[in-house]
């Protein structure tokens, strides 16, 4: 299916777990699927106003979120209820998994943020990852999502999303 697909649009819940887990589970429209990635559209699913201070998420923000069977991350374009882009929240992740109409990723606590000029390339949640224990628990785990957490912020200061996103 994509985009351009007279098909129905196809509505999934895309599942966050963290820690086994549900952490949020929100309606998004799917975009596309090429069977290793897949797009979806949603609305911000939180309750309310969200301020990092470096970023606000609130209601009328529209997200389009891309996921890998095969990368250990999610890359979520973000733009207010006017279109104007925010900026990039990616989450690494476990690669995504599609089953029926359940799109479900499993966060690692690392994130990065990329504003929408591509000026501040900021690394989240370290300190979260770090009391996971995953290092402990599942080494290959935790190396593959350091790894991840350093392959986008190379891209992020190396010009931003575009060859990725495409």
């Amino acid at each position: 299916m994509s985009v351009n697909s007279p098909d129905p649009t196809r509505q999934l819940d895309v599942v966050l777990v963290k820690a086994g887990r549900t952490k949020i589970r929100y309606a998004a429209e799917l975009l596309f699927d090429d069977g290793v990635r897949l797009a979806v559209r949603a609305p911000w699913a939180g309750d309310g106003v969200r301020d990092f201070g470096f970023v606000r998420f609130e209601r009328g923000d529209v997200f389009t979120e891309y996921y890998w069977r095969d990368r250990w991350y999610t890359v979520k374009e973000v733009r207010d209820s006017a279109g104007q882009l925010k900026g990039w929240y990616c989450d690494i992740t476990r690669p995504a998994t599609l089953s029926g109409a359940e799109l479900v990723v499993e966060d690692l606590d690392l994130d990065l943020w990329v504003s929408a000029d591509g000026s501040d390339v900021l690394r989240l949640d370290e300190d979260e990852f770090e009391e996971s224990g995953l290092a402990g628990s599942d080494p290959t785990a935790a190396a593959a999502a350091v790894g991840a957490l350093d392959e986008l912020e190379r891209l992020a200061r190396a010009g931003g999303f575009d060859a990725l996103l495409a």
